[in-house]
């Protein structure tokens, strides 16, 4: 079962790799806004339910006031050190996602969430196997896809 999940995204990351670099971030940002008018991440969640951002050195500091904690507070209390040295959540689901789905601190929530699934950032070549990798925690970005290689 892995394996075929696997292969499937491997073709898939060949499928958008075909696609001429000067019209993907074109062919992404258009299907990223006719799916996103129907789709509500509300439902799902599930980036914030099997997955953690990386938080930045200003998402510390943003948070840590938010919490009232100092940032090393902040930091023992809700992150780890990953393997490339960045700071994540120490657990998932992510502390903050409430029993309705949403966010406790929405409004100051760490860059990558507010960047997320990055379907339509400028550059999408430069994060197509994220994407691809994506697709697998977001019904939206499979959407997305699937309307990307069918359309080619």
């Amino acid at each position: 079962m892995k394996q075929k999940a696997k292969n499937k995204g491997r073709d898939l990351l060949k499928d958008l790799q075909r696609i001429p670099k000067n019209q993907l971030d074109t062919v992404f940002h258009e299907a990223h806004e006719r799916v996103f008018k129907s789709f509500d991440c509300l439902t799902c969640a599930n980036c914030c339910k099997t997955t953690g951002p990386l938080f930045t050195k200003t998402d510390i500091e943003r948070l840590a006031r938010l919490f009232k904690l100092k940032t090393t507070e902040f930091i023992n209390q809700y992150l780890r050190l990953d393997e490339d040295g960045d700071y994540v959540l120490k657990s998932v689901p992510c502390p903050f996602l409430m029993a309705d789905n949403k966010c406790f601190v929405y409004a100051e929530r760490p860059m990558a969430c507010r960047e997320y699934p990055h379907t339509n950032r400028k550059n999408m070549q430069q994060i197509l196997k994220l994407t691809v990798t994506n697709s697998e925690i977001c019904p939206a970005v499979e959407k997305i896809i699937s309307q990307i290689v069918v359309k080619k």
